[in-house]
């Protein structure tokens, strides 16, 4: 066998291993969330969780260690929209997406030529995702949707500002789309019915 074919047929097992390993499952009726053979009845199927809940369960377990992390160490009561101004800004350093300042040569150009030493940010669209899922993470774990941090003004003004900040620097324009408006009643009955 060639050592790719070896390599991708190694990551494929422990790809399957992880998988089954880390794959929830619960019984109805076992308080705690395991059942014996011989003690239960109720037959158990492992729930698999959408790639989406398994985005949002590890993004609300990384904040979860940033507050806990956080010095002195904040409990989610006390988190506000300043925490997780703090929580995005702390992120960045693990960004990918180059954003040219002002004053480097490339700044307003898509494709820059030649490498520049601009520094790498979080971009836009993964952090919105990130606030989206977040806040909803929120709500499930018995937060009220009133008091919710990732909900508030100075969250979504610091992602607008960001997304402003980085479309000028990559010479990018982030236009809104235009919805599609389902037609008016008075059209819809107008409209011959299919045959």
């Amino acid at each position: 066998m060639d050592p790719i074919t070896q390599e991708m047929s190694s990551r494929s097992t422990e790809i399957n291993s992880f998988t089954t390993t880390t794959t929830p499952s619960t019984a109805i009726g076992s308080p705690s969330g395991s059942s014996s053979a011989a003690g239960s009845t109720t037959v158990s199927s492992p729930t698999t969780l959408s790639r989406y809940e398994n985005q949002k369960r590890r993004d609300w377990n990384t904040f979860g260690q940033y507050l806990r992390n956080h010095r002195p160490p904040l409990s989610l009561s006390r988190c506000s929209g300043a925490h997780v101004l703090e929580f995005l800004r702390y992120l960045d350093q693990f960004g990918k997406t180059k954003v040219h300042t002002q004053l480097c040569p490339f700044f307003g150009q898509p494709n820059p030529p030649a490498p520049c030493p601009c520094p790498l940010r979080q971009a836009w669209g993964s952090l919105d995702a990130l606030i989206g899922r977040l806040r909803a993470a929120y709500e499930e774990n018995g937060g009220k949707p009133e008091a919710n941090p990732f909900g508030a003004r100075a969250v979504r003004l610091y992602l607008r500002e960001v997304r402003d900040s980085q479309a000028k620097a990559r010479g990018i324009s982030y236009e809104k789309k235009k919805r599609k408006r389902p037609p008016a009643p008075s059209q819809a009955a107008a409209l011959p019915p299919p045959s």
